[in-house]
């Protein structure tokens, strides 16, 4: 609605997790090293956990996209299931059609067949479990015994979780207290900071075809950091709102009390 009015080819503060438009926030910079660290350190598990809005779920996508072509790579996006239908997905992400009936026992066996011929091929498997506070126990106890499937030298398979603080909870239940010690790597991704906040909105601004003097006042972008506190999903929620109240006034950048009106 607003982009010719503001000089933009695209919408610049979409809550779609979208890599052109990564910005390499001090928060999202270290939990990428960890990541890659944790993987070249060949351990079985890395745990990344951070508030709703913060961007895991983009942070998995630019990890992905910036592995190497030896890397095998495995995504769930949705680990609510049962562990039987867990080992399912994992199967089916490495290519392999099994028989729904078969026992865990015999999953398990199919796919460290699989993982082995890869390792042979000199291929890395990496899974991304999304979402991870979601999956229940019994399929996080499922993951483990997957990440116990190692060559003399080094783990047939990486796992690397992500989720919300929740997951911290779930991982402390006794049950499956080997899973947290399997983990030896972790980092809780935090929102914006305020001094790299208006850089922030520059670069989805720039990245967004926009050219010329900021949309954003200074006085607008501390207001838009004191309602979003810096979490990113908000930042884009909030932004695209303030755009929108400035254009309805025929405005050529945002004021605080467009902020302050897209915040109401």
């Amino acid at each position: 609605m607003y982009l010719t009015h503001f000089g933009l080819s695209e919408r610049p503060f979409g809550i779609t997790p979208d890599t052109s438009f990564i910005y390499s926030a001090t928060a999202h910079q270290e939990a990428l090293n960890t990541l890659l660290i944790g993987l070249s350190s060949g351990e079985g598990f890395v745990k990344i956990t951070g508030e709703v809005g913060t961007g895991k779920t983009l942070l998995c996508r630019r990890f992905l996209a910036g592995l190497d072509e030896n890397c095998f790579t495995l995504y769930l996006p949705n680990p609510s299931i049962g562990p039987t239908a867990l080992l399912l997905a994992v199967a089916e992400e490495l290519g392999l059609t099994l028989d729904t009936s078969e026992s865990q026992f015999q999953l398990i066996k199919h796919i460290n067949r699989r993982l082995l011929d890869l390792s042979r091929q000199g291929r890395m498997v990496v899974c991304c479990v999304d979402e991870a506070q979601s999956a229940p126990l019994e399929s996080l106890e499922a993951l483990r015994l997957l990440s116990n499937l190692e060559t003399e030298k080094h783990k047939l398979i990486h796992i690397v979780l992500f989720g919300q603080p929740e997951l911290d909870r779930n991982l402390s239940n006794p049950s499956i207290r080997q899973l947290l010690q399997r983990i030896a790597f972790h980092y809780h991704l935090a929102g914006l900071r305020q001094d790299e906040f208006e850089h922030y909105l520059d670069h989805r601004l720039k990245t967004a075809g926009h050219h010329g003097a900021p949309l954003f006042s200074r006085a607008a972008a501390n207001e838009l950091f004191r309602y979003s506190r810096g979490v990113p999903r908000l930042v884009n929620i909030l932004a695209n709102k303030s755009l929108l109240a400035a254009f309805g006034e025929g405005r050529p950048s945002v004021g605080p009390k467009h902020v302050r009106a897209a915040a109401r």
